[in-house]
């Protein structure tokens, strides 16, 4: 069996621009997220499956591309972004006017200093690792690409460098922009972030 590679890339800019949107707000892609993903992919297509957050930022281009390549698509409600509970919705800006000092204590300990009601993080983790596991077992020696959202991304990273999640939002996850994890003798291997192709 060959090596298998998995590319993630993040959504382009959803309506609205920047904000906390985490998977209850489902914000379809703007314009400018439209153009950011179709020049990210351009008319490369080295995938053979592609698995999609069912959330519109993402789903809507990854069915796109799907069909424009024929290719077989899997949406996965455990690719979904983080709950970020009362902070859906607002702006970073909005966010340090009102609650600088929680604002601060999220980015030092997202573990224990979750906005109300957000999702716990580890739990968020053990989600998304789940399903990692689920598609790189499915598609052993396979090269696919896996549609999804910021916070998915660092995840999975985590998941891969052993990471602790304390130092998950240490990550930069750009949009539209890919992550490649190849699994091969080694086994998983970060090979790439934040790039394009």
């Amino acid at each position: 069996m060959g090596e298998t590679i998995i590319d993630f890339i993040r959504h382009g800019e959803p309506e609205g621009g920047r904000a906390f949107r985490g998977h209850r707000i489902d914000d379809p892609l703007s314009e400018k997220g439209w153009q950011q993903m179709r020049d990210a992919v351009g008319e490369h297509c080295p995938w053979s499956h592609i698995i999609s957050s069912p959330l519109l930022r993402c789903k809507a281009f990854a069915e796109e591309l799907a069909n424009k390549h024929q290719l077989s698509i899997t949406i996965d409600d455990r690719f979904k972004e983080v709950g970020f509970g009362d902070w859906e919705g607002k702006t970073p800006d909005q966010l340090k006017q009102k609650s600088a000092e929680e604002y601060a204590a999220f980015y030092a300990d997202p573990v224990n200093s979750r906005p109300a009601g957000a999702e716990e993080l580890n739990s968020f983790i053990q989600r998304v690792t789940a399903a990692y596991k689920e598609a790189i077992t499915k598609h052993s020696g396979q090269h696919i690409l896996i549609v999804a959202h910021a916070g998915v991304i660092r995840a999975a990273l985590a998941h891969v460098l052993h990471a602790e999640p304390i130092g998950l939002y240490k990550i930069i996850v750009d949009n539209a922009r890919f992550s490649r994890i190849r699994i091969g003798q080694r086994g998983a291997m970060l090979e790439r972030h934040n790039f394009s192709l």
